[in-house]
């Protein structure tokens, strides 16, 4: 049995009975003759029905983020904002995926020569709760326009979610077999890694997590795509408009709660301005609204799971006994639900969880440098490459940190986000591959040479 609960107010919602392996036999044997006919769907049809998966979210939009509010605490109105995008994503697909899937002609010298697009099957998506909606229509909606039908693996406290999408893709028209959600307990992923009938495989999760599935799909030579953690550095630099910088470096760290791998979690700052932005950033983290996340007002809901609060506190206490000094925060809320305040630390030791782990909620780590050259060093000095926000007004500064961080996406003067036009991914343990633009729909697809004499 897996069970949600409330993170709000730590009441159980509903329960779910995990699937048998007959239960399981019987969504793969669904999935395989689902793909074999929807392969052959025109792209066209597919795409249209992309676009009325987009249609349906949009009908749905409340009820829909009120579900995702109490099952992870996400705030409402960010809620709403991620079904807004998840039906800009399913429309990006719908309007450009048979573009991006294109014969594309090539010149030889003989009669044709192509390459095209196919798909390669049932694609299993092993998904996480921080964001239960886009997580999985970001994977889903080029998947599905590409041909692929998709298997379900979502975190066992979003199981609502889970259950919802899959009647968003059935209201939308989808043939059944096409999308599927199962409710397993990870130890049936191998299982279904080493079937045949499973093409390929992608996880958005933990870089412990991303290596034991890469490990089993490269056993059985399948695809993957891992997006994995983030501790995504912020660099402020002395040219940067300083005010947009600080109000942006608030958002960027508490996004989500600050449970996002994208959200900026280490603060990188020249020394001359060092002053003044701390000052700012920590009066900015303090003004924020804790509280019920079903309250517009509220800026900071809950952490998605008890345990998730005591990890988060455990990291910060062996980190200010390391050493780093607590500017603010730092003690969970005595209050029902699992809350924990926006936290920042500064003077932060190599050896503590705040300068070589992920911390995932409303901790920001906050590091002074004194030079371009010391900011960059420090960025790179972890083993996690996902995105990079840096602000400056020099170009030379700009061209710098854009050729010289390694991470999979740098934003100059903006926070780092992802969109369904531009690939998204990381470098190093934050994982490979791509998702979005029209390399995520290239990922699950078999790129055929045709030559004709």
């Amino acid at each position: 049995m897996f069970s949600t609960i409330n993170p709000t107010t730590g009441e159980p919602l509903r329960t779910w009975e995990t699937l048998t392996a007959r239960d399981v036999e019987a969504v793969l044997a669904r999935a395989s003759s689902a793909f074999a006919s929807w392969r052959r769907v025109p792209i066209v049809d597919r795409a249209r029905l992309v676009g009325a998966a987009a249609a349906e979210l949009d009908r749905r939009t409340g009820a829909l983020a009120e579900l995702m509010t109490r099952e992870m605490g996400k705030p409402v109105a960010a809620a709403r904002s991620e079904v807004a995008k998840c039906a800009l994503g399913c429309r990006f697909y719908a309007e450009h995926g048979a573009a991006f899937l294109a014969d594309e002609v090539v010149t030889t010298g003989a009669s044709d020569t192509r390459v095209v697009y196919e798909p390669i099957g049932p694609i299993l998506a092993i998904m996480p709760w921080n964001f239960p909606f886009w997580q999985v229509f970001r994977f889903a909606a080029p998947a599905l326009v590409a041909g692929n039908v998709a298997l379900l693996k979502h975190a066992p406290n979003v199981l609502g979610c889970a259950d919802a999408i899959e009647q968003v893709f059935a209201s939308a028209g989808f043939p059944p077999g096409v999308f599927q959600s199962l409710a397993i307990d990870v130890d049936v992923v191998p299982a279904l890694l080493e079937d045949p009938r499973v093409a390929a495989v992608t996880l958005t999760g933990s870089d412990r997590a991303g290596r034991d599935v890469a490990s089993r799909a490269g056993h059985a030579l399948k695809k993957s795509v891992l997006e994995l953690g983030g501790s995504d550095p912020f660099i402020v630099m002395p040219s940067a408009d300083l005010d947009t910088a600080i109000r942006t470096a608030v958002q960027a760290r508490t996004v989500n709660n600050g449970q996002s791998c994208i959200a900026a979690k280490r603060f990188i700052v020249a020394e001359p301005i060092a002053e003044t932005f701390t000052r700012g950033f920590v009066a900015g983290m303090e003004a924020l609204r804790v509280g019920d996340p079903m309250d517009a007002a509220t800026n900071i809901g809950p952490l998605a799971r008890a345990d998730l609060r005591e990890l988060l506190h455990s990291q910060v206490t062996a980190s200010v006994a390391a050493g780093a000094r607590l500017l603010t925060g730092g003690h969970p809320i005595d209050r029902t639900g699992f809350f924990y305040p926006p936290t920042v630390l500064a003077g932060i030791p190599k050896d503590s969880p705040a300068y070589r782990d992920e911390l995932f909620g409303p901790v920001a780590s906050l590091f002074v440098v004194a030079d371009l050259d010391a900011a960059i060093a420090l960025a790179n000095d972890s083993r996690y490459g996902l995105g990079a926000s840096v602000w400056t007004t020099d170009p030379h500064e700009q061209q710098r940190f854009i050729h010289e961080l390694e991470v999979g996406q740098v934003f100059v003067n903006a926070m780092v986000a992802s969109d369904p036009r531009v690939p998204f991914g990381g470098v190093k343990s934050s994982g490979y591959g791509r998702e979005l633009g029209i390399h995520g729909i290239r990922e699950f697809v078999n790129a055929k040479t045709v030559w004709v004499a």
